[in-house]
Formats: structure tokens, sequence, C-alpha cells
């Protein structure tokens, strides 16, 4: 497993050693169409970055696969997941799985919506048409709070409580990394970083959020 900085003094930054099976970006990969790669996100101090979210955006334009639904449910009187990640295009259902009813909404730029006060399923998915961070919230429930970053690539994931993002099926080819973290909510994007799909990659990252 290779171990790099992302992030660091305004520049993303690898160390690893290259091998025969070829180099992305520093990090040893066997050869093949298309790709699964894992991602260890932590900060300076080795706390895992649980919630990071990490997207690679292909650099040619070639067309991309057609956006899946996704979910976001009420439970406990929380949003679950707590951060999501979804293509530009993606219809969301927020089932509430409570006994109370949720209002729920957003004033974020990337998407304005409201879902007035509601038991079950609402009669119609969002669709987060436009790429950018999506703060949720509920009229009714201040303490609840969750995140959806809509990005303009199927490929992306959100690390767990172990910092780990595994993204499946990513086509060979050159793609701008990015990385994302709800600590970097309100502040300029984390610097981007370059990376060449050639086949599996597992890798460590060290993010520095606080730049």
């Amino acid at each position: 497993m290779a171990v790099g900085e992302y992030g660091t003094t305004n520049r993303a930054r690898l160390t690893c050693s290259r091998a025969l099976c070829g180099v992305v970006a520093g990090a040893c990969v066997s050869a093949a169409s298309a790709a699964d790669l894992s991602f260890r996100l932590a900060d300076p101090q080795g706390r895992m970055l649980d919630g990071a979210v990490v997207s690679l955006l292909p650099l040619r334009g070639n067309a991309l696969p057609a956006p899946r639904p996704a979910h976001i449910e009420q439970v406990d009187k929380a949003f679950h997941p707590l951060v999501s990640v979804v293509q530009v295009g993606t219809a969301v259902d927020f089932p509430n799985n409570d006994r109370v009813r949720h209002h729920v909404f957003s004033f974020s730029s990337a998407k304005v919506f409201e879902l007035k006060l509601y038991a079950g399923r609402p009669a119609q998915p969002v669709v987060f048409d436009k790429p950018g961070v999506v703060v949720l919230g509920c009229n009714i429930h201040d303490r609840m709070l969750a995140y959806v970053v809509v990005v303009e690539t199927p490929w992306s994931a959100v690390a767990g409580t172990d910092g780990l993002a595994r993204l499946r099926g990513v086509p060979a080819g050159e793609y701008t990394m990015q990385v994302w973290h709800p600590q970097r909510l309100g502040k300029p994007d984390l610097p981007a970083r370059a990376l060449r799909v050639a086949g599996d990659l597992s890798e460590s990252l060290v993010v520095d959020l606080k730049q």
C-alpha cells in the first residue's frame, strides 16, 4: 500500500516505490481495462477521516454512465447516511422511517428545495442537477443535518469509519482526483491531484484539512 500526502502546502504529494507493474501517480497498479480503487484517508495526526468524499473526474469528455437513484433515510430523527455523494442528475428519495413527520429542506446554492411536513415516502424524489455541496436540514428538528456532495462523475465514494473509500469499476484513463470532508464546508476546495488509472490500486493518503 502506497502512502502519500494530499493537500499539503497547497499541493498534492505522493511518495511510493515504483514497480514493474506500472505507476499511477507513483502508486503501483496492475494492468486492467477497469479497476477497483481503494483509498484510506487520514489527517496528519493519523485520525481516520470518516465521511471524506473521494471523486475522480475523467479528463476526456467521453459519455458517462447514467446516474443511479439514491436514497437518504430519516431514522431516529437523523439523516442516514450523514454524507452522501451523487452524480449530477441523480434522483434522491427521502423516506421517513420515523413515527414523527419531518420537513426536509436545503437552502444551498447547488440545490434549493423543501419536502414539506410528511411521513412515509415523498411522492417524488429530488433531482440534484447542479454540482456542489448541499446541506440538508429539517424545519421541525433543528439538530438534523446531512451533506450531499454532487459531482460530475459516477466514480466517487464516501470513506467509512476506517477511513477507507472504495471505487469500483473505474475505466482506465486520466482523472482529476478531488477530496472533500464536512470540516471543509464553506472553505476553498483542497488542491486537486492528477491520477492515471491503469489497474487496481490501494493507497493511503494524508489529508490536511486545516490548510
